[in-house]
């Protein structure tokens, strides 16, 4: 089988979750003996993680427009991938590249599925032009698809919004890979809090959606209560950060509050194993890649019901909240006072992860979904 996965952004620090989904999958497809070629944009791909993708193919087309993420139109090159693929993956909606791709495909006669993994619903900015992007094209996108993903049953009804049965949606969530977690001695030095300073940790992107700003009023209600808890945000700035560094100074909180930047491989490693609470507080998310890396270093995490993965209750209920200042606010009254107890719902949610979110298991639930794609089509 030839799968040709097409994703804007591969890059993790402009392509946040998406991007690390559409890496782990053709990293798994590739081990599994599967031809994979990535379709991409060329926003600065570390050359390890393309080398770490090898024998997989890598192809970066330039951008005509980068704010909106505008490649090229080099149809050319597009037809010749999509002649060589047996099937083709759409990651995402909202991409120009998925719809040259998508013309290509319906052209051509190639079976394509779709994964918008928490991007149809129009919830951000641009509601305009996306709106006028699903009346021309992004409704037929969806429907025309061979299948569909879902990362989470909560993607449901966005795609019945779309015209899609629930029943013809398959879930395949999110996952993580335990050998990427290793802690293998790079550290952070100073950095980070030394260990008798305990420390909740953001890692994500710095904008509205990821919800970094709740998080800092909830830290500003609750500090004078935990004076000896520090928050760090690790993750890339998307226009947020110098306004949340004046606000932790207007709350009096500057000395307890820093920022990292974007942290990956063993750093992150490090990060994700030195926190006592990892917060996820974002206000739309189809299914917290943060939440299940945190998982498999044994860190407990408190997260907003937006976040797509309720399956944290089953841990304890109050580390799911509302998507508020006031609700993380009370979740972390609620899980601070005992480290004990922290340390107990870290173990009990690793357990969970390790059973049910290795890229592995998603990975083989993926693979056998593209073959019997194939074989349908075939037939």
């Amino acid at each position: 089988m030839k799968v040709l996965n097409v994703n804007a952004m591969l890059d993790t620090r402009v392509g946040g979750g998406t991007a690390e989904r559409t890496f782990q999958l053709t990293r798994y497809l590739v081990s599994q003996g599967v031809v994979c070629t990535v379709l991409t944009l060329d926003t600065g791909l570390p050359a390890e993680r393309i080398e770490a993708l090898a024998p997989a193919r890598i192809v970066a087309l330039p951008r005509l427009w980068t704010r909106y993420q505008v490649p090229w139109p080099a149809l050319a090159k597009i037809r010749r991938l999509v002649g060589e693929a047996d099937i083709i993956h759409l990651m995402g909606h909202w991409s120009v590249l998925n719809v040259y791709v998508y013309l290509v495909a319906r052209f051509a006669g190639c079976p394509y599925v779709v994964c918008p993994a928490g991007c149809l619903p129009i919830v951000t900015r641009s509601g305009l032009l996306k709106r006028i992007y699903n009346r021309v094209i992004g409704y037929r996108i969806i429907r025309n698809a061979a299948a569909w993903i879902a990362v989470t049953p909560g993607e449901f009804p966005a795609f019945r919004d779309y015209g899609i049965n629930s029943q013809s949606v398959s879930v395949i969530p999110n996952g993580v890979a335990v050998d990427d977690f290793q802690v293998d001695g790079t550290y952070l030095g100073d950095l980070l809090p030394p260990a008798d300073s305990p420390f909740i940790l953001f890692i994500g992107r710095l904008n509205p959606v990821k919800g970094p700003d709740l998080l800092l009023e909830a830290f500003g209600q609750i500090a004078s209560e935990f004076p000896a808890w520090r928050l760090i945000y690790a993750g890339p700035d998307e226009g947020l950060q110098e306004a949340l560094e004046q606000r932790a100074g207007a709350l009096g909180l500057g000395g307890r509050v820093s920022f990292l930047g974007f942290l990956g491989g063993s750093k992150k490693a490090t990060a994700y194993t030195a926190a006592k609470l990892v917060v996820v507080p974002s206000r739309s998310d189809a299914m917290s890649i943060v939440a299940v890396e945190a998982g498999i270093c044994g860190t407990p995490v408190l997260m907003t019901d937006q976040c797509g993965l309720d399956e944290l209750r089953l841990v304890n209920d109050g580390l799911v909240v509302s998507a508020s200042a006031e609700g993380l606010a009370a979740g972390l009254r609620f899980a601070l006072p005992n480290s004990n107890r922290l340390r107990a719902w870290g173990a009990a949610w690793q357990s969970l992860v390790r059973e049910r979110y290795l890229w592995t298991r998603t990975g083989a639930i993926f693979q056998a979904l593209l073959e019997h794609t194939v074989a349908s089509r075939r037939g």
